[in-house]
């Protein structure tokens, strides 16, 4: 398929397919982000503990994305941007909601502690993006391509020693058994995930190479059960049917020190959205400027904080717009908004099902990991494709060596941040540590600050962020924000 064929649309965004051809494009839909949805659930999981609670999680992310991607789809009293916007659990909060939950976890919380603690902040974040919505157009001294440039690829080098880690092994492994964490078998799974995702995008189709992802999994999947690395028996510790979404399961709590890392991501993963739906306007061939476009991305972006807050309500993490959906109607030409409450529903019936999640569960953290390394490796280089339209005059080159200095200082050398918050001590210092102990609110907060005392910004405001490489194949692929 070539590329004057592949920007034909077959069906408009107005349009309406029959359900043989909606329930098939739907489906090209899910696969391009099953993965990406539950991923998040499965690393937070692993790496705070939370066991047995895995499997419901999972269920609530892929029952909340539904939702989500019906809310934007359909437009609901302006919430929502009116097109195919697949919704999913963000990749952007993964450093800070780690941070809440180790909050929790060191005043002695268990799992209803830690999960209150996240779910409630991120429910209180959420505001931040629905009020940002509407406001988009005032940012342009805050948010610019060197803010959203350095903050991404903070966000990405920073996700890389957690897809590491899982390679090796994974976080417990590391902790508890030192002794097997980098064994050989570990890596092997993990290099045979990732020989599988270059092989598919080496000599795959279109449809392959965006389902890579899913392929390397499975290919890992089937490997290590040859290799009795998968713990099946997992799945018998899920004693439900169905998944019941309830309101707040775990409670609701609120700490200022996880609370404002995670409102710094909410304000930047708002602009990244607005590029994303800017894609996915050109792809639908629907505006890029004028009243009618300016509206779009702020019901688009409100449409995400809406399904965020949703999200903390049912139980699950920050969701966002993905962007290798824009792919997908690309190639399958059809751009019709009401493909998307197909997706929704497929992903709410998967919901409904917590054996899905008790399955992934018990893929062994080194196949999850030699995915998400290379997953969490494109958002870098998503950060550094935007940093690289930006004009290195003396000016930016400074604001980048000082923003990357302190983000990738506190990643190398975390000891500093703590050694200051014990010094300054109390509450005070706690606040400090959670701060800036994280590499992306650190870096993030410095890119804006020296952006803001130096005077470099734009001077118009353009929502478009190219997001990841591979536009050879893609107009985006994976969007692990």
């Amino acid at each position: 398929m070539n590329r004057e064929t592949q920007s034909e649309l077959i069906y408009q965004l107005n349009d309406k397919p029959s359900a043989k051809e909606s329930f098939f494009a739907a489906v090209q839909h899910v696969l391009a982000s099953f993965v990406g949805i539950i991923t998040p659930t499965l690393i937070i999981g692993g790496v705070l503990g939370l066991g047995s609670e895995i499997p419901y999680l999972i269920s609530m992310a892929l029952m909340v994305s539904g939702v989500g991607t019906i809310i934007q789809a359909k437009t609901i009293k302006r919430i929502g941007a009116g097109m195919i916007c697949v919704q999913g659990t963000s990749f952007a909060f993964l450093s800070s909601i780690l941070a809440a939950g180790f909050i929790a976890k060191a005043q002695g919380g268990g799992p209803d502690e830690i999960l209150s603690l996240i779910f409630g902040v991120s429910v209180l974040g959420a505001f931040v993006e629905i009020g940002v919505s509407q406001y988009l157009h005032k940012l342009k001294r805050v948010i610019t391509p060197i803010v959203t440039g350095t903050v991404i690829t903070i966000i990405g080098v920073s996700l890389i020693k957690v897809g590491f880690t899982d390679l090796a092994g994974g976080q417990w492994v590391m902790d508890n058994k030192p002794e097997f964490f980098g064994s050989f078998q570990n890596l092997f799974l993990g290099f045979i995930v990732m020989a599988t995702i270059i092989l598919a995008h080496k000599f795959g189709n279109q449809w392959v190479k965006l389902s890579s992802i899913v392929i390397g999994m499975l290919v890992g999947l089937v490997v290590a059960i040859f290799m009795g690395k998968v713990d099946l028996h997992l799945m018998t510790e899920v004693h439900s049917v169905v998944s019941i979404p309830i309101p707040f399961k775990y409670g609701f709590s609120f700490d200022i020190a996880a609370f404002i890392p995670i409102a710094l991501i909410y304000l930047i993963t708002s602009i990244e959205t607005a590029g994303d739906l800017t894609a996915n306007c050109l792809v639908s061939k629907e505006p890029i400027q004028g009243e009618g476009y300016l509206q779009r991305i702020k019901s688009g972006v409100l449409g995400d904080g809406v399904n965020s807050l949703i999200a903390g309500v049912f139980n699950t993490f920050p969701n966002t717009t993905f962007s290798q959906n824009n792919g997908v109607i690309q190639m399958t030409g059809i751009a019709s908004r009401y493909i998307g409450i197909w997706i929704g529903a497929i992903l709410m019936i998967l919901g409904l099902f917590p054996h899905i999640g008790a399955l992934f569960r018990a893929i062994p953290n080194s196949v999850l990991g030699g995915a998400t390394i290379i997953m969490f490796a494109t958002v870098a280089i998503a950060g550094i494709k935007i940093l690289s339209t930006v004009d290195l005059n003396r000016k930016n080159m400074m604001i980048l060596a000082v923003s990357f200095a302190i983000g990738l200082g506190v990643l190398l050398v975390p000891e500093v941040v703590n050694a200051l918050a014990a010094n300054i001590g109390g509450s005070p210092g706690k606040i400090f540590a959670s701060i800036f102990g994280s590499p992306i609110t650190a870096g993030g907060l410095t890119v804006v600050a020296l952006s803001l005392f130096l005077g470099e910004y734009s001077d118009d405001f353009d929502p478009v962020i190219q997001d990841f490489p591979f536009e050879e194949d893609l107009v985006t692929t994976d969007k692990v924000k």
